[in-house]
């Protein structure tokens, strides 16, 4: 089989296609058929790298079996799900009953994070990762979807626009931010900060889920489409998740819309107010 790669792609340098290969690889492509780059002309003024017949390029790697998709028609069972580290695994093991011992697990979990270079394209372009925040023995845990700029150069979830807005939110529903536990779906910044890609999120639940099990949270609330499909594993839209305590290892889970959402739709602030307020009274939290 003979098909012709992009031009980025084609006039790219080896690292070039070392970055695509293991970009398609995180995707879960398991195999790519041989390339032949035929001859082809370099328009004027093109910087490229003439690619001739004579010089032909062919490469094969093991990316996808069969025909290549682009991300967004990749099926849910090409996402490979990978083996826990054996490290997360001895973290979980130990005892996690006290806020002390609570807290060493999430800082050793976050280390181990640090490290991971599961997603290459992730790893390569962020500037730290950002693992989470909080009360290590909270009551109420809040997954976001993915750090930003902001979050990328402080370490930190929720602290650009859409966590300034947060923060208000949290003020008006009679919480305070410390006694939270934050984080997100994924702790590396995706380049443009784009969703996560299907793959991503599952080289990184197991993050997820280790934070889930050692904070133990009596409730979570899940901020975007992005956050409450992936834990949830659901496909339903936010819109209509929202409204409704959902179940997830014994937590009840809330899902509303993300704040960097309400920065653009104003008016899906009043939704949100109404999930915080179904929070709240379960809480047993007073409010007018």
């Amino acid at each position: 089989m003979s098909f012709f790669l992009p031009d980025t792609i084609v006039m790219g340098t080896d690292r070039t296609w070392r970055h695509y290969l293991q970009f398609l690889s995180q995707l879960g492509v398991t195999y790519l058929p041989t390339v032949r780059l035929p001859e082809r002309s370099v328009p004027s003024g093109h910087s490229g790298r003439h690619v001739s017949s004579s010089s032909a390029v062919e490469r094969t790697s093991r990316v996808s079996r069969g025909h290549l998709r682009s991300p967004n028609e990749l099926r849910p069972d090409s996402v490979q799900i990978p083996a826990v580290f054996s490290a997360t695994s001895e973290i979980l093991d130990g005892p996690l009953s006290t806020m002390q011992e609570k807290s060493d697990a999430l800082c050793r979990l976050a280390d181990i994070v640090a490290g991971c270079k599961r997603c290459v394209a992730l790893a390569d372009t962020r500037t730290q990762t950002v693992f989470g925040v909080g009360n290590a023995d909270a009551r109420i845990m809040f997954v976001g979807e993915a750090p930003g700029a902001d979050e990328d150069h402080q370490g930190e979830p929720f602290v650009g626009r859409a966590g300034q807005l947060l923060n208000r939110i949290i003020e008006a529903s009679r919480l305070k931010r410390e006694d939270l536990y934050i984080c997100n779906i994924l702790r590396c910044r995706p380049p443009g900060n784009r969703n996560p890609l299907p793959q991503e999120a599952a080289n990184c639940r197991e993050f997820l889920n280790a934070q889930i099990r050692v904070v133990d949270p009596e409730y979570i609330v899940c901020w975007g489409t992005v956050a409450a499909q992936n834990l949830l594993d659901e496909k339903r839209t936010i819109g209509k998740l929202r409204g409704v305590f959902h179940q997830y290892n014994g937590a009840k889970v809330l899902c509303t819309y993300h704040p960097s959402y309400l920065l653009r739709n104003p008016s899906a602030r009043k939704d949100v107010w109404d999930d915080m307020k179904i929070l709240m009274r379960d809480l047993g939290i007073e409010f007018n």
